[in-house]
């Protein structure tokens, strides 16, 4: 993967390549893939308000052209995730059709899945990496916010994956106020079943904007998340989650730096390409993988993406001793929670961010809402009652045709044996 044609030379005359990264480049990084918004699952905090599956969704045929650009484009993997990409009833067909075209894919799943069949399939392909999702050290903190079972789920898949013999999965989190402290307990569970700690930011998006402000870390637990990660950085991913924790003093490993539409970028499940894989608003839409010239063109002339790789100013943290450790920090969390996007980070730890949020109106209603929502249409009392349920393909079922185009349901093409109550 190369750098843009004529990439302009990076400020004071050098070459760091965070400041190329900036104008950004030939094909993605990192591009995510949300294949379904379709999920078992009604996480609060679910950055794309997922549950039932949308009937316009790629098909089989149009997901394998999108490889086929990816390849194209020299994109080395893939981020895969939903809703949970694993009830597609084409999911492995997906992968295999992914990795046999040279893009590697990582792919994210609550572990539904996982079974031990599962598992030694995917021990076996040294191209596929797997994160399992557990927002909790324990099953009261991890099924508060991600539904009855879910914990236990997560921790079979683990138990699944690591007696196949597979190596450096990751276990997934999202730092919340309730697991902050839970740090250390996570890195032992990691450490526990031979995978590594991935930890990511909470970000208002989807349904998380709802919860962001009972859920997101206090100012001391940022402080505390910041010297963890001080200590633990050479052993925990991170991404480009926590570049706005630099404010603190020393830069975090990472990025360090807002990627969207010049390293990274999403697709969802209808093909729409959107900027941010936490701003899935019409603001930051950039075209569609349907439309002719597919992802590349959208990639390489998208008006949107153009302008995100313009120079930026920095706005009104540009003064800020810190800006260029943390370069205002995160896009997504500032559009969502209404704070300009050349002002500060909601949560910025030098506190500039605290006041432009103080004068947000109380009841929300200027706020920005996600662009779409594909939530169960469910209440809160019906989906904390767990539901103990079995996937079964028969072997007659795969050759039968695909399901209904209009099927919405998050587990179409299986039949379900089960237990659980579901009235």
């Amino acid at each position: 993967m190369t750098t843009a044609p004529e990439a302009p030379v990076a400020r004071h005359g050098t070459s760091r390549l965070v400041d190329l990264f900036e104008y950004g480049l030939a094909a993605p990084i990192c591009l995510t893939w949300e294949l379904t918004y379709a999920c078992n699952l009604s996480c609060d905090h679910c950055l794309s308000s997922s549950g039932r599956r949308d009937p316009r969704e790629l098909s089989t045929a149009e997901a394998k052209a999108v490889i086929d650009e990816l390849e194209a484009m020299q994109v080395f993997y893939v981020n895969i995730g939903g809703g949970e990409p694993t009830v597609r009833p084409d999911f492995f067909e997906l992968i295999d059709y992914a990795t046999g075209h040279h893009v590697g894919v990582k792919f994210s799943t609550n572990g539904i899945r996982i079974t031990p069949a599962v598992a030694r399939r995917l021990a076996r392909n040294d191209y596929v990496d797997v994160q399992i999702s557990l927002d909790g050290a324990t099953a009261e903190v991890n099924d508060a916010v991600r539904g009855a079972g879910s914990y236990a789920t997560a921790i079979r898949a683990m138990e699944n994956l690591a007696d196949a013999g597979m190596r450096n999965f990751k276990l997934s989190v999202v730092c919340t106020r309730h697991n902050i402290p839970q740090m250390d307990e996570f890195k032992a569970l990691a450490d526990r079943y031979g995978a590594q700690l991935r930890l990511t930011r909470l970000r208002p998006a989807g349904r998380g904007a709802d919860v962001w402000d009972e859920l997101h870390p206090l100012p001391a637990q940022q402080r505390q998340l910041y010297d963890w990660l001080v200590a633990h950085g050479d052993t925990v991913l991170t991404g480009d989650s926590f570049f706005h924790l630099s404010a603190y003093g020393q830069a975090l490993p990472g990025l360090n730096l807002c990627g969207a539409g010049r390293v990274v970028c999403l697709i969802d499940p209808v093909g729409d390409v959107y900027a941010c894989p936490f701003a899935i608003h019409e603001d930051f839409l950039a075209g569609n993988v349907r439309t002719p010239g597919g992802f590349a063109e959208v990639w390489r002339d998208s008006e949107l993406f153009q302008r995100l790789r313009a120079p930026q100013n920095g706005g009104a943290c540009a003064s800020c001793a810190f800006y260029d450790t943390c370069k205002g920090g995160c896009m997504a969390a500032k559009f969502f929670t209404g704070l300009p996007l050349d002002g500060p980070d909601p949560e910025c730890v030098r506190g500039h961010g605290e006041e432009l949020l103080a004068r947000r109106p109380q009841d929300g209603t200027r706020l920005p809402k996600p662009s779409v929502d594909h939530s169960h249409r469910t209440s809160p009392a019906r989906r904390s009652r767990p539901v103990d349920l079995t996937l079964v393909r028969r072997r007659e079922d795969l050759d039968r045709p695909p399901v209904s185009a209009c099927a919405e349901g998050p587990l179409t093409g299986f039949r379900l044996t089960g237990t659980g109550d579901q009235k």
